[in-house]
This record gives structure tokens, sequence and C-alpha cells, in this order.
């Protein structure tokens, strides 16, 4: 159905699409003065020099030119590559597909996966995208909640009650975003067990899989399903190249071989020198030099804000073990979340994001991200403590 705006006829399906609380909140405090964000989760680092020599390189050697709607060959070779160096599984380059970062992996997920009528299980609370996508394939979201007493990891029970003849997809993030949870083994084996009982894809949504702490470990759901999982993954949190737009797909053949038909009318390809500067970024050893220092930068600073909330009233915080979020407990302050998220941005200058971004089930909780240089963490955490003493 069409709804009229003006003068133009716009699609109904792009009414059912809600903007990002994230970006509203970003947006509305860049207008404040003296405003801390603790909000986007974009890594404050600099892209490793190495791999921005490899794209001025590249650019100089002629890469400025149409590529493989999949990707160059070298660089799907290198992403496989990685997967047998890291985690022992071996995939072959025709299960990969180069895309624009993980949000269009994910895109492509649910546009080649889902139809009308069809339902994917998200987590509540999860990240922004995978509901909208769902929206826009016509499928139909139900959610699996996550509760903090188990660790915010899906509890296996729980989702197979969820389960009818018209799943299609469980979709899967971890290290997770907004919680910081790490997903046990024991978990992940529950879920890859169900989805081949009930022949359902899992979307396992992984860009935080280098940023975990305090002996926390990560495999890929591919190691567990490798028939029935769609891994996205992306370089922009491991490699801090969130501007790049650089990310893949590892799937089974036949589905890869679909997402390229829809890839390639969407994207095309994926910039060729970016490409071959992404095949830097997973060869050379400065780039997971940077990737180590970065990881031991944000375990400090992980350690900072988990202290200070120690020592505020009204809020705790569950201890996350992997990616840059704290998701923090306010139910003591009688607030909501997104009721807290303005009091904060307003008495403070500080910017979190509510729990109900993510999801009805995030509600009494907001997240924080350490995404941020120190002393500006240790400001904002202190006008926090200040204005939580207040209350």
């Amino acid at each position: 159905m069409r709804y009229k705006s003006r003068k133009y006829f716009i699609a109904g399906r792009i009414n059912l699409i809600q903007r990002s609380k994230i970006r509203e909140l970003f947006e509305r405090a860049s207008k404040m003065k003296n405003v801390i964000s603790l909000g986007i989760g974009e890594p404050d680092f600099d892209t490793p020099q190495n791999i921005k020599e490899a794209a001025k390189r590249a650019l100089d050697e002629g890469w400025t030119h149409y590529t493989p709607n999949a990707g160059i060959p070298e660089f799907r070779e290198a992403i496989a590559e990685y997967y047998k160096n890291t985690y022992g599984i071996e995939i072959p380059m025709e299960k990969v597909i180069v895309t624009v970062g993980a949000y269009e992996a994910t895109y492509l997920a649910f546009e080649t996966l889902l139809e009308d009528g069809d339902e994917v299980i998200i987590p509540d609370p999860a990240f922004v995208c995978y509901v909208e996508d769902a929206k826009v394939a016509e499928a139909k979201s139900i959610r699996l909640p996550l509760k903090e007493e188990n660790g915010f990891q899906p509890d296996p029970d729980e989702l197979l009650e969820l389960i009818t003849k018209r799943t299609r997809m469980i979709v899967v993030n971890y290290p997770n975003n907004p919680t910081g949870a790490t997903l046990d083994e024991e978990t992940a084996k529950a879920i890859a067990d169900i989805a081949q009982d009930y022949n359902i894809y899992i979307l396992s949504d992984e860009p935080y899989e280098h940023f975990l702490y305090e002996n926390a470990k990560h495999t890929p759901m591919l190691k567990y399903a490798p028939d029935n999982t769609v891994l996205a993954n992306s370089f922009s949190k491991t490699f801090a190249m969130t501007g790049w737009r650089l990310g893949f797909t590892i799937a089974p053949e036949q589905i890869i071989r679909d997402m390229i038909k829809l890839h390639a009318y969407v994207i095309g390809n994926v910039a060729s020198f970016i490409q071959i500067a992404g095949v830097a970024a997973l060869r050379e050893k400065e780039s997971w030099d940077a990737v180590k220092q970065m990881r031991d930068t944000y375990a400090e600073r992980r350690r900072i804000v988990l202290d200070y909330i120690k020592e505020m009233p009204y809020i705790s915080a569950f201890e996350p073990k992997g990616a840059f979020y704290v998701f923090a407990n306010i139910k003591e302050t009688g607030m909501k979340s997104e009721e807290f998220a303005e009091w904060l941005l307003e008495k403070a200058g500080v910017v979190v994001i509510p729990g109900t971004a993510f999801g009805k089930n995030g509600e009494g909780y907001i997240r924080i991200s350490y995404a941020t240089k120190k002393n500006k963490l240790i400001e904002a955490l202190e006008r926090m403590k200040t204005a939580l003493e207040e209350l």
C-alpha cells in the first residue's frame, strides 16, 4: 500500500521502518554544547596505518575499476584463510561474498532467505537493524527475551517454545550489542542443534569477535551448524574501519549464489581499492598488533566504567565480557529508560542509549559505550555520578 507525502507517492514499506533512536540522540546531542557522548558504538581509534597505506598503493596501482560481484578472489581467499588460521574452520572461497559492512550482510540474509509470512526469532534486546530488516522482507519478528540473570544469553527451552512451522531464521549476535555478553559453548551448541533439527537458518552477526575480556572465548556459529549458518562480519569494529564500509558473509554456496544476485543490483561490488586494503588488514602483522592495542585499551576502560558504576547510587552494571558496551540497570531510579536518557542529557550533558532502543526487554537499562577517550570517559562518569547523587 502506498501513502501520500505532499505530491509524492511513497512505497508503504518505507513507512514501516523506524529511525534509529541511537542516531536521533546522537544528532540531537551534536547540536548541544559541552556534551559527551557515550552513545554510538564506534571505535575512537584511527584505522591502522598499514591498512591506509595499502589502500593508497591500490589506487596508485589502478584498483579503480569494477570487481567481480562477490569480491576480488584474493580477498575472498584471505577471508577463508583467516577462518582456517584462527578457528581451524575450512571455508572454500565460493562460500564468501564481500559486502558493504555487516549492515548489507544482514540485509542480504533477510532478503534472500525470508518472505511474506515467514517468522524470524530475534533476541530482545538486540541491535536495531534486525527488526527493520525483517519488516522490509515482510517477515514477522518473534522476540526472544534475554535476561540479566541468564547472562543475556538465549534460553534454549524458551527458544524451542517460539518455534513454529513458519520459523525460518534465528538471529544470534555474540559478543553482543547492546549487552556485551558472550555466548557459552553449551548454549551455542544447543542453538545449533535446534536449527539443524528444525531446518532453520541461523544468522550469526559477529563483528565484535576480537574484543573479549577476562579469558572469554569466541567460536563462530559456523563450527556448530555449518550448513545452517549465515555468518555476517565486518572490518568496522575489529580494525576501526567504520567509514570504509567493508564486511562479508559466509554461507552455504547456494545461498551465496543467490545473495550475489541481489548484491549485484543493489551494490554491484564493494570499492576495489578498499578490498585490497582488506587483504592487508587480514594478512599483515601491523593490523593485528593494532587490534591487540585496541583490545587492551578497551579492557582498561571497561574496568573504569564498572568501578565507577559501583560507586553510583540507583544504578548497577552487568559485567560484560565482550564488545565495548556496559548495559547498566537503572530501575532503582524510578525512571523509564528513555526518561533517564533524556534526564541525563539535560542534567549532565552525557549521552547514553535507552535500553528500549533495542527492544521492549531493554526497559530499565541504558547502554554505555566505552569506545571513548579515557579522559572524556572519566569526565562523563563523574558527571553521571554527581547527577545521580543529587537525584
